[in-house]
């Protein structure tokens, strides 16, 4: 298992010791997928968000959480059942991971908490491993009562094996993500980075799951929205012209590597204002 372990430490380009601590983390985020499907998790769940974009789809940044959609609603939902299959999963390859259930019932987001500080001991590393006492945190998130008008899909990965996992598709992801930009209170450049990237892909998102979306929750909830090319262009440049450029900046930074870090030198209104624009012109 070690060897594997290491065979999959050096397919990363690593610079320094944040990097490092990244790839490590998505080591584990890895692992941690494979054994949430030899537990029967995608038979109800999918994965979706940045992760998953990330490592099914070859999105060139980092992403930190486990973010998954339940295929339909469930209130009775909780980590629980499935975390400690995963730990015993996860100790097949010499980590003795800590798992933490954070459900609170009043929320439809049901959280846990992956902990680990024994996976960087195993490798030969090419900085210091984690300071003691530091752990790799991995936050996974599930939606317990997502709106309606999902596509599911199935990709394939091959670490630490061959193995599938069910995927919110692109379009539906897409859809979340805008919502996730409208709606979100504060500033989130990992969101803009990814935004680019959908459009660079040709994606389009999935109208139908936006508007059930908009209506289920957020600042859109109580108003009377048709959502269509024309009002996601507008909505879109009123957040466009309202943004801290310097801080989305700051936000995504950390999670690109040197290459792409050079593009956040244009990252301002003109930029994501032209992007929506062809955006919008092909839906």
């Amino acid at each position: 298992m070690i060897e594997l372990l290491q065979q999959r430490m050096a397919k990363y380009s690593i610079d320094g010791a944040e990097q490092q601590e990244q790839a490590l983390k998505e080591m584990l985020q890895e692992l941690t997928l494979y054994a949430l499907w030899r537990e029967g998790f995608f038979q109800v769940a999918a994965f979706q968000g940045g992760t998953c974009l990330r490592i099914l789809y070859g999105l060139p940044r980092f992403s930190e959480d486990l973010d998954f959609i339940l295929q339909e609603p469930d209130p009775d939902f909780s980590w629980g059942g499935v975390l400690k299959g995963v730990t015993e999963i996860l100790a097949e390859f010499g980590i003795a991971a800590e798992l933490v259930d954070r459900t609170r019932a009043d929320r439809t987001v049901r959280q846990a908490m992956l902990k680990d500080d024994s996976l960087g001991g195993q490798l030969n590393l090419k900085f210091s491993d984690l300071p003691p006492g530091r752990k790799l945190r991995i936050k996974l998130e599930i939606d317990t009562n997502p709106p309606a008008g999902s596509a599911w899909d199935q990709r394939f990965h091959d670490f630490p094996t061959d193995f599938p996992v069910l995927v919110q598709d692109l379009p539906s992801n897409f859809a979340l993500k805008l919502h996730a930009l409208l709606c979100r209170p504060y500033i989130k450049g990992r969101d803009w980075y990814d935004l680019l990237w959908y459009i660079r892909n040709g994606t389009l998102p999935n109208l139908g799951l936006l508007q059930n979306a908009l209506e289920q929750m957020g600042p859109f909830a109580e108003g009377d929205v048709e959502v269509n090319a024309e009002w996601l262009q507008r909505a879109l440049l009123e957040k466009i012209h309202s943004l801290d450029w310097e801080e989305a900046v700051r936000d995504v930074e950390p999670f690109l590597s040197a290459m792409e870090r050079r593009s956040l030198a244009v990252w301002a209104e003109p930029l994501f204002t032209e992007r929506v624009q062809g955006l919008s012109g092909r839906m």
